[in-house]
Parts: C-alpha cells; structure tokens; sequence
C-alpha cells in the first residue's frame, strides 16, 4: 500500500508540477521539493491545449493509470491503460465514454476528502458537455448547451403551445364539434409535415456534423464489423450502467441499483417505438395511401401507445432518480439541462397520450396544439441538449470497439 501511495502521490505531482515534470514532494541535498524526479515515466501531460476542466481530467487519469484499482469496472479505465499522456482528443474521448455509473467514485481510496480528490465521474461530467458545446454546428449556438435547462424547455414549450393554439383558434378548430380524430382537419398535414420534417432534419444535421468533428479528432482508426457490432451491443443494452459487476449504479450513496440503467431502457426503447410509429404513419399515408386517423388496433397507434408508456415510466423513474443523486456524482451545474431534457420527454409522452384519449372529442384541437408545442419544443432544442450525450458517448464506443482490436503497445493493463 506504501509503495502505491508514492507511485500516485508521483502521478498527482507529475500532473501539476510545472512543464508536466514529475515530483514527489520530497528533497534530497541540492534539490528543491519541486525539483525532485520520480520516475514514473517520462512522457509529460500536453496541457498547453487543455482547458481547466480538461486539465483536471487529464491529471486524474494520471493517478487513476497508477493505481489502477477500477480497472474492470468500466470501459474508461482499459481505454485509459493505453495511455501514458492525455491529449484534448484521449480527454474527450475518455469523457464520452464515461456512462457516469458513480462506481469508481465510491471505490476510490484518493476521493474527497483525501488530498488527491479523485472525483472521475464529475471531472468526466465537466468535460463531456464542454465537448458538446466544443463540437456543436453551427458553432455560435455551442453556448445553448450551458443555458438549455428546464426553465427554457418550459417557456419554449408553452411559446410554441399559445402560437398553435391562437393558429388553431383563428381557424376555428381549437374547440370544435367531435371530428372523429382527424387532426388534419386542424393543422393540414402537409404543414405539419414541412414545419416538423425542417426543423427535425436540422436537428439531426447538426447533430450529425458535430459528431463527425468530434470522431476526426478522437483519431479511431478503421471500423470492422465485429467492432460496429460490438457497440452497437454495448449502447443498446447500456452494458456500462451495469457497474462492471452487472449490480448496477451507485445514486445517491454506495449501495448497487440498475434503476437508471432500466429507466434508461424504458425512455430509449420508448422514444424509438414512438419514432417507429410516426415511421410507419408515414409509410402508410404516401406508400399505401391509408391517411389518419387510425384505429386503435392498428400499427401506428400500438407502437405509439406502447412507447408513450414507456416514456411516461423512464423519464419519471430518472427524474426521480436525478433529484436523489449525490452531489459529487457529475456536475451539478448541468442537472437543470438533464431536467428539461427528462421532462420535455415526460411531457410529449402524456400529452400525446392524452390526445389519443381526448382525439374523438371537442378539445382534440386544444390538445392537439398542447402536444405539437411541446415536440417542436424538443425539436428546436434536441441538438443542444442531453440528447447529445447518446450520439457522443455511441461514438467513444465505437472508438473503443475498434482500439481493443488494436494492439497496445505499452502493455500495462489487462488488455
């Protein structure tokens, strides 16, 4: 234990000292305790890019690559071994890779209150939604990422309701005879269809364009299809909220729970069965020529409804979860952003199954109007939002598919 103690106290000072160079804090005759090498090894860490944030992350890593101890816990720390300096590219690879389980926080021996203040998850959490900003498109709205919280998905939702809703109300289809659930004889489909298809279509451009700046940069090499397929398996089934262990995350203290990872599922699985079922809406009304509305046993409607539930489950299981969460696990000044972006997801899923309910009654319009408000909302703000972190984080998965396969010429680890 002595001798781990001075190979991470040579690592924490390897980190801060002056030029990367690696101290120990101890002097011997003609030697200053700044001046005093260890010789942990001689690579130092390239800072001169690194934001604070970055830096932080880099100098943890540093003494995480010393000790070690978390090493089978996630993919973080093997991606980690084969590394003896971390660059802004390693920083912001390893930062997307994090899943923020909170486990290496609780196991760490050098977490607060010890001197070193190993907080991973945290320091992880800093840097990721630096990157989202760093990578967003069009560059000028990167600042959206710091201000998109739960007070602005509130007020865009209920600005973009009143505007339908007066839009609806000058037609004079907000409150109306029963119109056996055709909300096209409210907003015509070929409006909606432009004014959601744009704004939709922005969203995964922009999302699209940064997440390819953030791959160039990460340097991952070639994708095989063993690899594509591997993380596609590990994103799919959030292998890595699982702990490493399989018993889950660590919340709001050091006991195991796959909650988040489960709620999680429901919201993913839910949103994707809604995706599916305006999927299929679209295939029948221009392949088939079937127009809405539909029965409630048909195809559209199942997936809809199906995937409402789960999205009224996941983001209220997370929310619940969010509120709990210890402090020191991820960056508290980002928590009003995962907010907005659960209960923009939470509001869509009961709006829109209100509206199934209400649809063959006088205020269909009104709900109608309620529901579009709050997708366009989540529209408008899906590129600059947590939704970001799947993208991101499916990419650092990628890119450690495709480095396991690689050879690691350092060797440390268990690679």
């Amino acid at each position: 234990m002595q001798q781990l103690e001075e190979l991470t106290r040579g690592a924490q000072d390897f980190g801060a000292a002056p030029g990367g160079r690696a101290t120990n804090g101890r002097a011997t005759d003609g030697q200053t305790a700044t001046e005093q090498p260890v010789h942990i090894h001689r690579r130092k860490v390239q800072s001169a890019d690194l934001t604070a944030d970055e830096a932080e992350v880099a100098r943890v890593m540093q003494i995480c690559n010393a000790c070690r101890y978390c090493e089978g816990f996630c993919a973080v720390f093997p991606a980690m071994t084969r590394r003896l300096e971390f660059g802004k590219g390693d920083v912001n690879y390893l930062a997307n890779l994090c899943h923020n389980c909170g486990g290496c926080l609780h196991a760490c021996q050098y977490a607060p209150p010890h001197e070193f203040m190993v907080n991973v998850p945290q320091a992880m959490a800093k840097v990721r939604v630096q990157t989202y900003g760093d990578y967003a498109w069009p560059a000028a709205l990167g600042g959206l990422y710091k201000r998109n919280g739960l007070a602005v998905s509130l007020i865009a939702s209920a600005a973009l309701v009143l505007f339908l809703a007066l839009a609806a109300h000058l037609a004079g289809g907000l409150l109306h005879e029963p119109l056996a659930g055709n909300f096209y004889a409210v907003f015509p489909h070929n409006t909606l269809a432009l004014m959601f298809g744009a704004v939709f279509l922005f969203s995964m451009l922009a999302l699209g364009i940064g997440v390819t700046r953030f791959w160039r940069d990460v340097s991952p090499g070639s994708a095989s299809g063993p690899a594509i397929a591997e993380a596609t398996h590990d994103a799919l089934r959030l292998r890595y909220l699982g702990g490493g262990h399989g018993k889950g995350c660590n919340n709001e203290d050091d006991a195991f729970s796959l909650a988040r990872r489960r709620f999680h599922h429901f919201t993913f699985y839910g949103f994707m069965l809604c995706f599916a079922a305006t999927c299929v809406a679209t295939l029948y009304h221009y392949l088939l020529d079937w127009h809405a509305p539909y029965p409630f046993f048909s195809a559209p409607v199942l997936l809809g409804t199906a995937g409402g539930i789960g999205l009224l489950i996941g983001p209220a299981g997370l929310l619940w979860l969010n509120l709990k969460r210890h402090p020191m696990q991820g960056d508290a000044a980002q928590r009003p952003m995962d907010r907005g972006f659960i209960v923009l997801l939470f509001l869509i899923s009961l709006t829109g199954l209100l509206l199934l309910a209400l649809r063959d009654t006088r205020v269909m319009g009104l709900m109608l109007a309620l529901h579009l408000g709050v997708v366009m909302a989540l529209f408008l703000t899906l590129p600059y939002g947590k939704f970001a972190h799947g993208i991101f984080r499916s990419a650092a998965l990628l890119k450690f598919a495709i480095e396991k396969r690689q050879p690691n010429k350092l060797q440390l680890g268990s690679d």
